[in-house]
């Protein structure tokens, strides 16, 4: 899911990364919603709200959705300098750190975190750290899949989306058409994954209140866990195999 990057990756391993992930990032859109009052998985509309802010002439709350989109920028920035780091030497582990500080973040919004508004020290707190790790999430998403995953917003989707099935009233070579096909799902996929963790993350919220982030935090957890079995396992494969050609010879 993680670990195939370039000409290594296929169709299924996109899938698997989009849906996961889309996933979790619909539950931390929606945490950030009713805890904090405000979207914590992309910044388009913080701009719209800085410049708002700054026509009404208040400048604290602009420099706050300002930093709202600086704090996005550190946690890719963050992401894609550790994985470049890592991969020098462990190119197959390259994806855990920056995963692991996601988990870290949210975890720990979700222990120090409380229901509040976003006007509160607090509050802006939440914000920053819950886009820090979404600017994580999607710089690492992006650069593994190279650009054909985005797990963490929804109008570049809907855009590609529109373009793709308008091409398929114009696309006739079979090839052509499978190829549109299985990128429409993928990205119907990520769209499906991203409300079903919005809606499942809205019903866990009424319970867990800002704890529900301990479950996007599993889930992270649980895609690191399942990459790195299926490591072990194909090296564990690969050995046998070549101690059982060594017994042949």
């Amino acid at each position: 899911m993680f670990r195939h990057q370039g000409k290594n990756r296929t169709f299924v391993h996109n899938l698997r990364l989009a849906t996961l992930l889309s996933f979790v990032a619909g539950i931390v859109n929606i945490t950030g919603v009713l805890s904090i009052q405000t979207l914590t998985t992309n910044v388009t509309g913080h701009f719209a709200y800085f410049a708002e802010e700054i026509m009404k002439r208040d400048f604290v709350a602009a420099i706050t959705f300002f930093v709202f989109t600086i704090f996005f920028l550190l946690g890719a920035f963050t992401s894609n300098f550790l994985a470049e780091l890592i991969s020098k030497k462990h190119p197959n582990l390259s994806h855990v750190l920056p995963i692991s500080i996601e988990m870290i973040v949210l975890i720990a919004v979700g222990i120090f975190g409380t229901q509040t508004s976003l006007s509160s020290l607090e509050g802006k707190w939440i914000a920053f750290s819950m886009l820090f790790a979404m600017g994580i999430q999607n710089s690492l998403v992006t650069k593994i899949s190279q650009s054909i995953v985005r797990t963490t917003h929804l109008t570049g989707l809907f855009t590609d989306l529109g373009i793709e099935l308008s091409q398929l009233f114009f696309y006739k070579k079979p090839e052509e058409k499978k190829k549109l096909k299985i990128s429409i799902y993928l990205r119907l996929s990520i769209i499906i994954f991203f409300f079903i963790g919005c809606f499942s993350g809205g019903f866990l919220y009424n319970t867990l209140k800002i704890k529900t982030l301990f479950i996007a935090a599993t889930f992270l957890l649980i895609a690191l866990m399942y990459d790195y079995i299926r490591l072990q396992f194909h090296v564990i494969k690969r050995k046998t195999f070549n101690h059982k050609t060594i017994l042949d010879k």
